[in-house]
Order: C-alpha cells, then structure tokens, then sequence
C-alpha cells in the first residue's frame, strides 16, 4: 500500500499527520485486516487540512452504504481514521480508563464489530494463535480483570523513570503493556487498543519513536506478545524486545516471521533439533508466516520427515 509522502522538515504538520495515518493503516494487520484504497486516497484530504476526521468517517460510512464492500474492511477504515485522530492529540492520562476509552473510541458504532466496546469481557477467553502451533495463551480470569489491571497500573505508576536509563525505561515498560495485553481485558481488538495505548504512553514519556515497526509490523508485534506470554517451556522475550528497541532506540533488528516460527519449531521439536539442524533452519529463506505455521503444526513424526526431505 503506497502512502502519500511529505518533507519532514518543510512540511513538518503534514509529515506527523502522514505518520498517524500509517499507524492507523499498519495496526489493522494485526487482525489481519487492510485498508480500502479509497480510505488511503481519502487520507490526504485531512493530511492536507481540507476535511478534519470527522469528515473523512463521514464519507466511508456513505461509501461502504452505497457499495458492496467487505464489512470487515469497514472495520479497518473506521478503526484507523479513529487511530490517527487519537494520535493526533497530545492528550493522555495514564490510567486503566484510558485505556477503555480508546477501546470504545477505535470500535464504536462498526456493525462487525459486534462485542460490547468499552467494557470489560464477561467470560474467558481461548484462542488459538499460529505461532504457538494452535495452542493459546492463557489470559486472565474475566472475574479478575479489573483487579489486576488496576494492580499493574498501580505499579507502573510508582516506577522511578527519572533514575533509569533509556534501555531500562523501555524494558520495564515493554513488561507492563505485555502484561497489559496477556490479561486481554476486552472481546476483541486488545492489540490495536494496547498498540495505541502504549504508542501515546511512550509519546507521554518524551520518547521520539520510530513509527515503521508499527505501521508495518503490527502481526509482528501481536506474535511476539503471543510468545512473551506462552507457557514457560515455548515462552521467548526477544521478538518483543527486538520490536520495541526499533521502535524506541532506533535500531534495525529484523521483525520478520520467519525468526520466530523457526523458535518455535525447534522448541516443539527437540529430538531432532541438532546444532547442525538449527543452523539449516536459520539458513532458510522462507518468510511465509501461513507456510512456516503449517510446518510448525505437524506433529514429531511428520515434522521429522518434512525437515528431513528438506534438508537431506
């Protein structure tokens, strides 16, 4: 998807707007969803400060009303502009409520969307998540959702920032949004409304961020929450470090699938997981996130056979 494209220092106010967009745009993959073309189009009227966000929705709920589009693709529309407009704004106050509020605010009104917004889920929860072979993540008991979450923020809050470094900050603050995540505190859209949360949190904190791991790795950073948060014998925290430190220190680690799927597959297949092997599997170029899930899936006997035939 091709975004518009402005000169940060000539056109500083149009190149931050273009910025929000394109997280707005990138977080709905991590639902696996995508942006209509016309939505991104329509984009650059508000960019250019000819039609603010309430204008821009007001045209794609006439276009989705008049054409035979993909309701889920309403979602993604209506769930970035709502994203954009929230960074848009410097306004932030740390606590629990904010974090129900953008929740109502990103999926308010979307008729696919069909869970309460705002609230706090009323049952528990499973699902089943590729890079752990089908298995979940254990998420918190609804009963003690608010609870823990006013527990974790109650934390979070006491932390001494002023006398940490840079690569203290952000560990400690990847540790509380992953825990905010693992408790899922909502039916639906728990990524996106974390992503958001955190993205203001940082900006809140006076960090200049790197908004590409965002706008074009958002499944990225939903595994990789998956994975800090598995059970202890698949549990890995580096993809999540490595996703925040692109995004916070500026580094350039690579935030492809194929890392965390090959993890994955040697640790659901130790019998045969030589150092000979795990050489040959990070040798491999395959970057399919589906192809490498199906690989992941097969079960000892299968698994030994197919990495066998691949690798002689």
């Amino acid at each position: 998807m091709s975004y518009h494209e402005y000169d940060r220092e000539k056109q500083p106010e149009e190149y931050q707007k273009q910025q929000n967009w394109e997280i707005g745009f990138g977080l709905q993959a991590a639902d696996h969803l995508t942006p209509s073309k016309y939505l991104v189009e329509l984009s650059k009227d508000n960019i250019e400060g000819k039609k603010d966000y309430q204008e821009i929705e007001k045209e794609i709920h006439k276009y989705y009303a008049e054409k035979q589009e993909d309701k889920r693709t309403m979602e993604a529309d209506v769930s970035a502009i709502r994203i954009s407009e929230i960074l848009a704004s410097d306004a932030f106050t740390f606590n629990p409520g904010t974090l129900k509020s953008y929740h109502r605010r990103l999926f308010q009104g979307i008729p696919e969307f069909t869970f309460k917004v705002g609230e706090y889920r009323k049952v528990n929860i499973t699902k089943s998540e590729l890079i752990l072979a089908g298995n979940t993540v254990n998420y918190s008991d609804y009963q003690d959702i608010e609870e823990t979450l006013n527990w974790d923020f109650t934390q979070e809050a006491t932390k001494q920032y002023q006398n940490m470094n840079q690569n203290q900050i952000v560990k400690s603050v990847t540790t509380f949004i992953s825990g905010i995540w693992q408790i899922h505190p909502f039916r639906e859209g728990n990524t996106r409304t974390s992503a958001v949360f955190l993205i203001k949190y940082l900006r809140s904190l006076g960090f200049p961020l790197d908004n590409e791991p965002f706008s074009e790795n958002s499944l990225y950073f939903r595994d990789a929450l998956v994975l800090d948060n598995a059970t202890l014998q698949y549990k890995n925290s580096d993809f999540i470090d490595k996703f925040m430190a692109n995004t916070v220190l500026g580094e350039t680690n690579d935030l492809s699938a194929r890392e965390m799927f090959l993890d994955q597959i040697v640790k659901r297949t130790p019998e045969i997981a030589s150092a000979e092997l795990i050489q040959q599997l990070n040798e491999l170029t395959i970057n399919d996130e589906q192809k490498l899930a199906k690989i992941l899936a097969l079960e000892g006997e299968k698994k030994e056979q197919f990495l066998k035939s691949t690798f002689g």
